[in-house]
């Protein structure tokens, strides 16, 4: 009798102890579209401080993202570029509504900002926004209803041209909807933008993230295109978060946790920053800073009045976005 006691209560020790608990050992980051590359050099940085963890990726359109999470994906952290995603998550109950106080600089290890990429030599002469809404000039830049980095171009160029026509918002609008009706196609994320600029060679400018700018310059050679960035931009912070609902259904808190801690140690800032990105450790940021030009950067909060009241005002179903859609 007591050895079937004891088998009966190793049986139920296995049965109570979740399957998940064996996974403590892997996590699941899904991420924005364009920071594969980035995401592989942090990630093998993050492996060989902490051998036997395994750190998985998805990539996508930071919105979709949020979307899959919500409709079953199951990542622990996230790495958005855009904070009304990782809110969509708050709401949907995956995660905790004080997420920003539980890492430095609110939740964002990083930042960059919307800039351009031209054509070597920059034949049709775009310096600023401006330039972006004449005929004789093709625009690429994914679909803002999927991209959070085509949000901040959109809100970039907005930003702009509040400030150009002194917040006459039927000129601002026209501004705009001018912009985008020189996009001759819609990606769904960053990296298919890319591909369509660099790889199938349709449009002049390329808007997208100052780092990927650089990465791809980089990639596909620097004397096939020129960086371009305008007189004004708006913050683009990389927000990042633990998914509640489900490092605690899998037991993988503590491994998600010192994953996102690390992105903020001088070493994973110095990747970052090598990858084009700007960085707020002071030292390191002082280490690259002839690597990023100056520019005047505003904020949603300045200029929009936070993410709350641009979600309402700009994305929501029907909203501005949708209008100036609607109106192409």
């Amino acid at each position: 009798m007591k050895k079937l006691l004891l088998v009966g209560a190793a049986l139920y020790a296995l049965v109570a102890t979740p399957v998940h608990a064996q996974s403590a050992d892997k996590i699941l980051n899904a991420s924005y579209d364009i920071a594969r590359e980035l995401f592989a050099d942090i990630n093998k940085a993050f492996v060989g401080q902490n051998p036997g963890k395994t750190v998985d990726q998805s990539h996508g359109g930071s919105s979709r993202q949020a979307r899959a999470i919500l409709e079953g994906l199951e990542a622990d952290v996230v790495t958005f570029n855009q904070v009304t995603d990782i809110d969509a998550l708050v709401k949907g109950g995956f995660v905790s509504d004080d997420w920003q106080s539980e890492f430095p600089n609110q939740a964002s290890p990083y930042y960059s900002l919307p800039a351009f990429l031209v054509r070597e030599g920059n034949p049709k002469g775009v310096k600023d926004w401006d330039d972006l809404v004449r005929d004789d000039v093709k625009v690429i830049f994914p679909n803002p209803k999927t991209s959070g980095n085509a949000r901040y171009t959109y809100l970039a160029a907005t930003a702009y041209a509040k400030e150009a026509f002194g917040n006459d918002e039927a000129k601002v609008r026209e501004f705009v909807t001018k912009l985008f009706d020189n996009v001759p196609v819609f990606d769904t994320g960053g990296r298919a933008a890319t591909t369509t600029f660099v790889e199938r060679e349709i449009g002049d400018v390329l808007i997208t993230f100052e780092a990927e700018t650089r990465g791809i310059a980089k990639e596909f050679g620097e004397d096939k295109f020129d960086i371009v960035v305008p007189s004004l931009s708006l913050l683009a912070e990389f927000p990042v978060a633990i998914v509640d609902k489900v490092v605690d259904n899998r037991g993988s808190r503590e491994l998600a946790k010192t994953y996102l801690d690390f992105l903020y140690t001088p070493e994973a800032q110095k990747i970052i920053a090598t990858h084009g990105n700007r960085v707020n450790n002071e030292a390191v940021a002082a280490e690259f800073k002839d690597q990023f030009p100056e520019v005047r950067l505003v904020t949603v909060e300045d200029v929009f009045g936070g993410w709350e009241k641009v979600q309402a005002e700009h994305f929501a179903s029907g909203a501005l976005l949708d209008q100036i859609y609607g109106e192409r």
